[in-house]
């Protein structure tokens, strides 16, 4: 039997990492064989796909470079592990996935959609997340948690008017998916933020 893609989706400072762990205990005390991985990176390639996204340098980056390259590095990551992974019924949890290009390079870049569209057909074919969860946080709040815990990187050094068209965007996206796109309000203390990821993944049918 597939295994199942599970993705985890939000803007700056919303908790992702804590919430990723959270979620990986919460599987793998259910039984479940899991790979955890992230985006861009998962594979040895990918992973230096995502050091040249990431790393702020002094040139200016061209938008189209950074869609290509993200898509580069997407390739690499579902040929490579992936698709693997499910195939021999692994079930597949990853720390953002295609919803992220439409919310950054879609929202935030303002790039062509029906670009974005094109690659999205082109490397994910039918590939789809079984279930995404995105966290979602006020933009001036999650910046603030940002900041405080490390050195910004590339994309954190951007201004709020991006993060609000990136956080606009995945609420757009969760509006049109409802489905497959599970809203979980990040504000709240991390107790109640892990109790709406548990009623969440118990939609798939699990004994949590």
């Amino acid at each position: 039997m597939r295994g199942k893609l599970i993705t985890l989706e939000g803007g700056e400072g919303v908790g992702k990492s804590t919430n990723l762990a959270f979620i990986q205990q919460q599987l793998e005390r259910a039984g479940v064989d899991l790979v955890v991985t992230r985006e861009p990176g998962g594979t040895e390639l990918a992973e230096k796909i995502r050091q040249l996204l990431l790393t702020p340098i002094s040139e200016p980056v061209s938008e189209l470079a950074e869609l290509l390259l993200v898509f580069a590095a997407r390739a690499q990551h579902i040929e490579q592990l992936i698709e693997p992974a499910l195939s021999r019924g692994a079930w597949v949890l990853c720390d953002r996935f295609i919803d992220a290009t439409y919310a950054y390079q879609g929202g935030g870049r303002s790039m062509n959609l029906e670009l974005i569209q094109s690659l999205e057909s082109l490397v994910l074919k039918s590939l789809k997340a079984d279930m995404t969860l995105l966290l979602d946080l006020s933009v001036d709040i999650g910046m603030s948690r940002a900041r405080a815990r490390a050195d910004l990187d590339r994309f954190e050094q951007e201004q709020m008017s991006f993060f609000e068209a990136v956080r606009a965007t995945y609420l757009a996206r969760a509006h049109a998916d409802p489905d497959r796109i599970l809203v979980i309000d990040a504000e709240p203390p991390l107790e109640q933020v892990q109790a709406q990821i548990l009623n969440a993944l118990k939609r798939l049918g699990l004994d949590l």
